[in-house]
């Protein structure tokens, strides 16, 4: 059997199967997300404290599970896994359906955790193992793009289906996952990588330092998540909206535009460049004294942020055994739940003591940290690939 990773060609038959597949799941675990906190209020009369766990449970499991989801991807196969995460997702939305009570609520929501690390790790190692050797970081962050395609479909379709009503929203969280299971069992079972199967841990080496570098810069897409509305209608801009917008927009084209920069030139050095760039766009956002120049700095930032990510995956990718790399993924993701779990309340902290400016400040010599890390990680694959 011929690898397909032998040619630069795409396999796009193969890559409908977990590209389909993400974007469905993820239709279905976001479109509850407008709705739950009306739902748990006014259901269960919950306080704010219990709305926000029901709501953010799922990166509690989500943050342990992807190591552990990865290194099954490695040893019983990426499809079975992300089939596994696809039926948690669909099961997960049908509980919605019944009447489990607060805490069995919470508890569904921690499954949905589980179900969807399976689904993002496992289909992450599986489109690698597809892709082209001078493609991979590209596909890495087309693999990203498909899944903020499903949020951003899930929750504005679950908003729209409020209007008719819950079991409308559940029914789509219910089938979403299904039509995404079939589209994962329809393509071909990837071949196991070869090599010794060791017993790993919830951390590998390789993806600690790309890891601690990822969760540095989240720090910067958690300031402007969190606090770009209430930092520019602090300085009587406004349209704080737009900035975010802008930036989304900015994030997906460079990845649909120059996603293979990372293979062509070298994953350490566009992970550095791109970390800088996410620093000077904070920068530029924190002093901005107009919407041009906040919208100027949402630019440099999305373009920088961008590749940083797939970039630094390829490193870990790069130094890890291929019967290890679902495991080594894994854990390389869940620094990206560790970093917005741990920025968004400490934004909050030196939002109040200092101002919404600090934020950003902080938030860039975070970026800038995470450039220096980038920039002294040895990669034994550094070398720019020539692609024609």
């Amino acid at each position: 059997m011929t690898a397909v990773a032998d040619t630069d060609a795409l396999p796009r038959k193969a890559l409908a199967g977990p590209f389909g597949g993400l974007f469905c799941g993820y239709l279905g675990l976001t479109a509850a997300i407008p709705v739950l906190p009306g739902f748990v209020r006014d259901r269960y009369d919950a306080s704010d404290f219990l709305v926000g766990l029901v709501v953010t449970a799922t990166a509690l499991t989500a943050l342990l599970i992807r190591p552990v989801a990865g290194g099954q991807a490695d040893y019983r196969g990426n499809r079975l896994v992300m089939q596994i995460g696809a039926v948690l997702v669909a099961l997960g939305g049908l509980a919605y359906f019944f009447p489990i009570g607060l805490t069995g609520l919470v508890l569904d929501r921690l499954m949905l955790g589980v179900g969807e690390a399976a689904l993002f790790t496992a289909g992450a190692v599986w489109v690698v193992s597809l892709a082209p050797h001078t493609r991979r970081a590209q596909l890495i962050g087309l693999y990203g793009v498909s899944m903020w395609g499903g949020i951003s479909a899930g929750t504005f379709l679950g908003a729209l289906l409020h209007n008719i009503g819950y079991s409308a929203v559940w029914t789509l969280c219910t089938v979403a996952p299904l039509v995404g299971l079939a589209l994962i069992s329809s393509a071909p079972a990837p071949a196991r990588p070869t090599g010794p199967r060791t017993r790993t841990g919830l951390m590998l080496r390789p993806a600690a330092t790309p890891g601690l570098a990822l969760a540095l810069a989240a720090g910067g897409y958690a300031a402007l998540a969190a606090f770009v509305v209430l930092h520019l209608d602090e300085r009587g801009i406004g349209s704080g909206v737009v900035v975010l917008s802008c930036f989304s927009l900015v994030y997906a084209g460079t990845r649909l535009f120059i996603g293979r920069f990372p293979d062509k030139y070298g994953p350490r050095r566009v992970a550095t460049v791109c970390a800088i760039c996410e620093a000077i766009g904070l920068l530029i956002i924190a002093v901005a004294p107009n919407l041009p120049i906040a919208l100027l700095g949402s630019v440099v930032m999305g373009v920088g942020f961008s590749l940083l990510h797939p970039s630094l995956a390829l490193m870990v990718m790069n130094r890890t055994a291929k019967s290890q790399q679902g495991a080594a993924l894994g854990a390389y993701t869940s620094f990206w739940d560790l970093g917005v779990a741990v920025w968004g309340p400490v934004g909050g902290v030196i939002a109040g003591a200092l101002g919404y400016e600090a934020v950003f400040v902080v938030g860039a010599c975070c970026a800038g940290v995470s450039a220096v890390m980038a920039l002294l990680i040895a990669e034994p694959s550094d070398q720019p690939v020539t692609v024609a």
